[in-house]
């Protein structure tokens, strides 16, 4: 598979190191794709570098090291329907990695080689004239706040216990505001919303189980309880491998959404905005090697 590829690679996220970045290079050069190395601390340069590259080049294949949200800001980056993207596991909880079932950094390499690519739908979230696209998911609610809370130490020293540690101080300062999601189907109204397109959440969690990136629907959940034992049975649930269903928290799949309100939004695992917002489906908007 001669030719040519682009490494964006974050240092910050959460299992890089310098002898991963060498392995990578190694093994590209050894398969005469020629890499260039691009290094990043931060989404908004991931995108600026993503972009400077489909300006030069009009079908790339740029190869993530990173985690979702590293790959979230590749993402915004590319020209719709043009790149061929690839993800080296080198996040915190890596939830686009363990939906492609990709088990270590060799596993990514080889498929890297193999070069078999799908074609993947995206999210795109639109508020006022700011748009941005996501991968995976966007957890509106609770989820949005718990995000937006985490701090980069804990972060950096906690990984996954971050999440719980923020959870934790929003247990205390809870929000029983409601918002009302509008699809093709009518009015609802939700306490937290995840709008998912894959169906994996967290890791290893299964939330959505009708969800794929190689669906042009997303599949929604809905929290339309405002009680914190709601939550807590959800997450007990999922701890123990069953599905979060029940005691007032269902599904539905839609290509389109308005949500109202004013609920802080995370997507792939960033905080992005709050609502009100407009949410939608762009089929095969990049292709994704599998």
């Amino acid at each position: 598979m001669p030719g040519d590829c682009a490494v964006i690679i974050n240092r910050l996220s959460g299992t890089y190191s310098e002898e991963k970045a060498d392995q990578v290079k190694s093994f590209l050069d050894g398969r005469g794709l020629s890499p260039r190395l691009f290094f990043t601390h931060d989404l908004d340069e991931a995108t600026v570098i993503a972009r400077r590259i489909c300006s030069e080049k009009t079908n790339p294949l740029i190869i993530v090291g990173g985690g979702d949200g590293t790959i979230n800001g590749v993402l915004n980056g590319l020209s719709p329907g043009a790149a061929t993207m690839a993800i080296l596991p080198f996040g915190t909880s890596n939830v686009l990695t363990r939906e492609l079932a990709i088990h270590s950094l060799e596993d990514a390499l080889q498929r890297i080689a193999k070069a078999d690519s799908r074609p993947v739908s995206v999210g795109l979230i639109e508020k006022d004239d700011a748009r941005r696209y996501f991968l995976l998911m966007a957890g509106i609610g609770f989820d949005g706040s718990v995000v937006q809370g985490v701090q980069f130490r804990e972060k950096k020293f906690l990984g996954k216990g971050a999440y719980v540690l923020s959870a934790i101080r929003h247990v205390i300062g809870w929000d029983k505001t409601l918002m009302e999601v509008t699809d093709e189907n009518g009015i609802r109204n939700c306490h937290s919303l995840i709008v998912c397109n894959c169906s994996k959440y967290a890791g290893e969690f299964m939330i959505a189980p009708e969800a794929s990136l190689f669906d042009p629907l997303f599949e929604a959940v809905c929290i339309s309880s405002s009680k914190r034992r709601s939550y807590l049975h959800a997450a007990l649930k999922m701890l123990t491998g069953r599905s979060p269903h029940g005691e007032g928290i269902s599904s539905f799949r839609a290509r389109e959404l308005t949500v109202s309100g004013d609920k802080p939004i995370q997507i792939d695992g960033d905080f992005y905005c709050r609502t009100p917002v407009k949410i939608s489906i762009v089929p095969e908007f990049v292709r994704l090697i599998v």
